[in-house]
């Protein structure tokens, strides 16, 4: 059918909805929220598409444009936007009474409009503004966005020409052009693109951004914002990006000369504050370069008078201050700020207690570095041909070692408790993703409890259809991989049949209807959410258990991640034994022994959560596996471990060093 409609203009206030709009039934579609851009555009630019509309009971009943009258009636009742009331007057076609395509009207409007080309929105972001001279306010005030949104299409959309017409015609991915921001200049853009292309047909994103870290530092960067203040002031050239963290400092080598002079006075202070006899700086620690070099420690001391008093209340004051910690209703600012006042008071009472000796001050010194985001003292080293010197001569405390046999990590009762439960997570994770042999334990443990001997082949699962209640004191800070899992299994569960609409009896026959492979993934969930807390299980007692944890979870890692959460609650010293002795980073412990805790913790919980690149095979092999050894399926068994108990700080030398 071939038919032309008659323009007219309609007021707002007769336009109701048509019945035949093929999204009448989906309000969600006019949710405020979902037409505010719409509603900013019609308010600057006006109505720019006219509605199709029918006659309805005497009034017009919009067929196609719904989202268009639903900003409108918005329009007429926002005080704030002039010009629109009900009697303002809307461009419209108007659909003859007997025309028997209506729906098919509706659909073709919204099922023929293809969406727009990412890169043509950009260009036409940039065109508004190069062109029309309108300003990132007025594009964000037009589109009903914010200036920040507008402001990051702009930018692409002023990436270098050649580029964009890579990306338009597939050379390169739409990803791999957006990375070419990263430098607000069109000529470092093209200089990039073409040296990169010339070595190699397919570029990645992440090679583009390599490439353009050599062309300057962004101000956003660590070490743009440590050093941009005095870069100004000398001069330095930056290339001003629309959004003013991507601006960037554009001379490399002026950017490096000033951080090394920042290092320098860093290590130079260090240096005079203790009174080592040298001090240097370096952007990167080279760890393998620096395992050549000793490294001594301040050793005990005997406190004066003043300074024992002093102690003695900082005693009582560490006291108070992890009897207020243990206060679970303690927000995490909270926490925090009696974390700081503890790290103080302990850094405070080591100084107190050590020194370092006169010998040992004559051939060692500092090193700075610039190390994840700022400034790191590497204190304490002793240069390779000082060490034969005074070969021999060594003091105790000049060890290289990081710590000799010293007593075990001990794990509180409420640590227990709470690793138990991320066990049991971890568990219950890997059962939801191996349905077949969870769904075999959960039949032949209901089975032999019934017709067995009255023995229970084990008391680790429930099977009464309860889920297990677990509590954990930091259950919103707990590594969330299990978590995610669980969801993952859940999302793919066919829940067809578990309609409470209907009676049992029709959902139980639904569910007689499903697949074997989804009714095991059903009852495998269902039994995975009843784990109750556990440690690894002894083969003696719960041998059934022992050996189907291996089948479904050899590694507990794949399912859990130590972080920040639990490290916070090991002592420093444990830290810096599971460092040294467990991973093999001797050198990095011997390092973060003059560190504070916190910095620690900090330290275990990157290195956990993205291995570092300039790891050892065997240290990442150490790093992949480590977890406290009652959590891992083939570990030690809890009941055979050395009773947990309270033990005072170990005594070795990294542990004086803490």
């Amino acid at each position: 059918m071939t038919q032309a409609f008659k323009p007219v203009s309609i007021a707002v206030g007769d336009l109701v909805a048509h019945p035949a709009n093929v999204r009448a039934k989906s309000p969600e579609t006019y949710a405020s929220e979902n037409i505010a851009h719409l509603k900013a555009s019609i308010a600057v630019l006006g109505l720019l598409q006219p509605l199709l509309v029918q006659k309805i009971d005497g009034k017009f009943g919009v067929l196609a444009g719904g989202r268009r009258h639903a900003a409108l009636q918005e329009l007429v009742t926002d005080k704030s936007a002039k010009g629109f009331t009900k009697a303002t007057k809307i461009d419209c076609r108007l659909v003859p009474d007997d025309c028997d395509v209506t729906t098919a009207l509706s659909l073709a409007e919204n099922f023929t409009q293809a969406p727009m080309n990412a890169i043509d929105e950009f260009e036409a972001f940039a065109r508004m503004m190069e062109v029309d001279g309108q300003t990132p306010e007025t594009i964000a005030k037009t589109f009903g966005t914010t200036i920040a949104a507008v402001k990051g299409r702009l930018r692409y959309g002023l990436i270098h020409p050649a580029i964009r017409d890579a990306a338009r015609a597939k050379a390169i991915t739409l990803d791999t052009m957006k990375a070419f921001a990263d430098h607000p200049s069109q000529d470092v853009q093209k200089e990039v693109f073409e040296a990169l292309t010339k070595e190699d047909s397919y570029l990645q994103a992440y090679t583009v951004r390599q490439a353009l870290k050599s062309r300057g530092v962004q101000v956003s960067d660590d070490i743009g914002a440590f050093v941009r203040e005095e870069y100004e002031a000398r001069g330095g050239a930056i290339a001003a990006d629309l959004l003013e963290e991507h601006s960037v400092l554009e001379d490399a080598e002026l950017v490096e000369t000033i951080l090394l002079e920042k290092l320098t006075v860093a290590a130079e202070e260090a240096r005079a504050q203790i009174g080592f006899a040298w001090a240097e700086a370096v952007i990167r620690y080279d760890y393998a370069t620096m395992a050549d070099y000793g490294r001594v420690y301040p050793g005990p001391i005997e406190p004066g008078t003043k300074g024992q008093k002093r102690l003695e209340t900082i005693t009582t004051e560490l006291e108070k201050l992890e009897r207020e910690m243990e206060d679970e209703s303690l927000d995490d600012s909270a926490y925090d700020a009696l974390y700081e006042k503890v790290d103080a008071l302990e850094a405070e009472a080591r100084e107190l207690q050590e020194a370092y000796s006169a010998e040992d001050l004559a051939r060692s010194g500092v090193i700075a570095s610039w190390s994840n985001g700022e400034v790191t003292l590497h204190v304490g080293l002793v240069r390779p041909e000082d060490q034969e010197e005074a070969s021999g001569k060594a003091s105790p405390s000049s060890s290289n070692e990081v710590s000799p046999d010293s007593d075990e990590i001990v794990y509180p009762a409420s640590l227990q408790e709470d690793l138990k439960t991320e066990r049991a997570m971890a568990l219950g994770a890997a059962m939801a993703m191996h349905p077949k042999a969870t769904l075999d334990l959960t039949l032949f443990k209901l089975v032999s409890d019934v017709v067995g001997a009255g023995m229970s082949v084990t008391h680790a699962i429930k099977v009464d259809a309860r889920i297990e209640y677990r509590t954990h004191a930091k259950m919103d800070e707990i590594d969330g991989t299990s978590l995610e899992q669980v969801a993952e299994a859940y999302d793919v569960l066919n829940l067809s049949w578990n309609d409470e609409a209907i009676s049992p009896a029709e959902r139980f026959a639904r569910f007689r209807e499903l697949k074997p492979t989804e009714k095991a993934k059903l009852v495998a969930f269902a039994t995975a959410s009843t784990t109750q807390s556990c440690f690894a299980r002894d083969r003696q007692r719960d041998s059934l258990m022992h050996d189907f944890e291996i089948e479904v979870m050899p590694d507990i890692r794949a399912h859990w991640t130590p972080n920040a959460a639990l490290f916070n609650r090991f002592k420093k010293a444990w830290l810096l034994k599971i460092l040294g002795e467990d991973l093999g980073l001797t050198q990095e412990a011997v390092t973060l022994a003059s560190s504070s805790k916190k910095e620690i913790v900090a330290f275990c919980d990157k290195l956990f959560a993205e291995p570092f690149a300039t790891l050892t095979d065997a240290q990442r092999t150490a790093v992949a596996a480590w977890c406290p050894p009652m959590m891992q399926t083939a570990g030690i068994a809890f009941d055979e471990a050395e009773p947990i108990a309270e033990t005072p700080e170990p005594d070795g030398e990294v542990a004086q060093a803490a």
